[in-house]
């Protein structure tokens, strides 16, 4: 299995921290050949010096709600970077925590801009390289938030169900060309998410308390355990909690 994933290429979005950034040290560890995008240029430079000595590491720094962006910095990849086998769609954002009669308007088009056509910008971008050579894998990262509604989640929730119905598209639409396709939906994870959804208030803080939420590290495995099956098998969809939590409104903490 190992010989199989080495030298291919992978791109991940959202790279720069939680998710994103501990599947690109997980990938490095097996020779995968990364392509780390974000907006941090600084972040993507450490991670860069940080795993170079183990693979080859090329970055792009772009906002995914920008179209142009997307698809000159993937159009315009060195040689050795530019056949994509696998594709990370992670950047994905939640902004706020309002009922939907308090929402905010600039919240609601961030999450849609990035968790929906950011993700689809990409997809669009890379795709057609994959159609052509009929091979691929693509994962996205959905959430738990895709699979229930909980109160206050309104418009990141519909992002999230988004992501879902995109995903399962893609899988009918590129079923012909033998390219893999899936969702990944973790629920809780400790990573800066709370920090953007609080809008660094405080309560972010207490976020995690009480009990052991799911690591970056541990949807990294998923993600590795996913690309990483023999040719007939995909993991076409995974819904993961910690042990801790039951549901989105459900988590045994402890006192």
């Amino acid at each position: 299995m190992e010989d199989n994933m080495k030298d291919k290429v992978a791109l991940i979005t959202g790279a720069t921290s939680g998710i994103g950034r501990a599947t690109a040290h997980e990938f490095a560890k097996h020779g995968i050949k990364l392509i780390l995008c974000g907006r941090r240029q600084e972040r993507l430079d450490t991670i860069k010096d940080a795993l170079q000595k183990q693979t080859e590491v090329h970055t792009l720094n772009f906002d995914v709600r920008n179209k142009e962006d997307v698809f000159y910095a993937i159009n315009n990849l060195p040689e050795s970077f530019k056949q994509i086998d696998i594709l990370i769609n992670n950047a994905g954002n939640a902004h706020g925590l309002d009922p939907i009669q308090d929402g905010d308007l600039d919240d609601w088009d961030a999450m849609l801009d990035i968790n929906v056509k950011g993700l689809l910008y990409v997809s669009k971008a890379v795709i057609p390289q994959m159609t052509k050579r009929e091979s691929g894998h693509i994962i996205n990262i959905g959430s738990s938030a895709g699979k229930e509604v909980y109160p206050k989640g309104n418009v990141y929730c519909a992002s999230k169900h988004a992501v879902v119905a995109v995903t399962d598209g893609m899988r009918i639409d590129l079923n012909p060309f033998g390219i893999k396709v899936a969702s990944i939906n973790p629920g809780a994870v400790e990573t800066e998410f709370s920090q953007v959804r609080f809008k660094g208030e405080a309560i972010a803080d207490n976020a995690y308390k009480g009990y052991k939420a799911l690591q970056a590290e541990d949807v990294a495995d998923v993600i590795y355990f996913a690309v990483s099956r023999p040719a007939h098998v995909n993991i076409a969809d995974v819904l993961m909690f910690c042990t801790a939590q039951a549901s989105a409104t459900i988590v045994k903490k402890e006192l």
